[in-house]
């Protein structure tokens, strides 16, 4: 995105865009919009634009009308081995025959969330959603010096040093929007600000108010995985792809 920002707002703002203007032309019901956790206080260009695209999802609503299409947003962290993402990145090395992995810092943490947890997210969030929110689930995180070690324990990590536009820790919740946040039994909901927006549905299936100065950050996560629990997420996570190797 840094280095080709046309095409990153092309694609993420002016796109989102397009599907609101798409999905209310053709009377869609329900759009679930996903995003990232870099749009939770952005610091590099891919994020703002995800940012700008949750508000534009978000603000929507206000254009569809009480019988109209309804936009929500389905915000959650790595999806283990995506393309583009650490883990094969770190197979990859591994394979090519490397006396080491490069770390870009030891301290650093990511949430992690298999291509399955993603899918049953947005699905329950498709079915849960009135229009507005900002759906984030309870996912576990941990060091990605951990990830290092379940892909290849017999190689050193190298640190690299962090790069501009990376973060050492990603936030799915800030303290300013937790005041508009309600927790459930397996994820947050960030309420929009809308006037006539209601939270008796979600008060009636048992949702509460975070606390103050609530932050949900990968190294502020009760869900931390270490080594072993990170091993056996990939392995779940490799199960659902066709011919990835299902140990490591």
């Amino acid at each position: 995105a840094e280095y080709n920002p046309f095409e990153c707002i092309m694609t993420n703002i002016h796109g989102a865009e397009n599907v609101v203007k798409a999905s209310l032309r053709t009377k869609v019901q329900r759009v679930v919009a996903l995003s990232t956790d870099k749009a939770a206080s952005p610091i590099n260009l891919y994020g703002a634009s995800k940012l700008a695209s949750d508000k534009i999802f978000v603000a929507a609503n206000n254009l569809s009308g009480d019988d109209g299409a309804r936009f929500s947003v389905a915000r959650y962290g790595n999806v283990l081995g995506s393309r583009g993402s650490v883990l094969p990145l770190f197979r990859s090395l591994k394979a090519s025959g490397v006396d080491h992995l490069p770390i870009t810092d030891p301290r650093m943490t990511r949430f992690w969330i298999t291509l399955e947890q993603g899918v049953a997210f947005v699905l329950s969030s498709l079915a849960l959603m009135q229009g507005g929110e900002i759906f984030v689930p309870k996912i576990a995180s941990s060091l990605v010096t951990d990830l290092a070690a379940v892909v290849a324990p017999e190689l050193p990590i190298r640190n690299v040093g962090i790069r501009i536009g990376e973060k050492l820790h990603e936030v799915m919740i800030t303290e300013d929007d937790a005041r508009a946040t309600l927790e459930l039994d397996d994820r947050f909901v960030i309420c929009p600000g809308y006037d006539n927006w209601s939270l008796e549905a979600y008060q009636a299936i048992g949702a509460r108010k975070v606390e103050e100065n609530f932050r949900y950050a990968s190294n502020q996560n009760s869900d931390v995985l270490d080594a072993d629990g990170l091993g056996a997420l990939v392995a779940r996570a490799d199960a659902h792809v066709p011919g990835q190797e299902a140990s490591l």
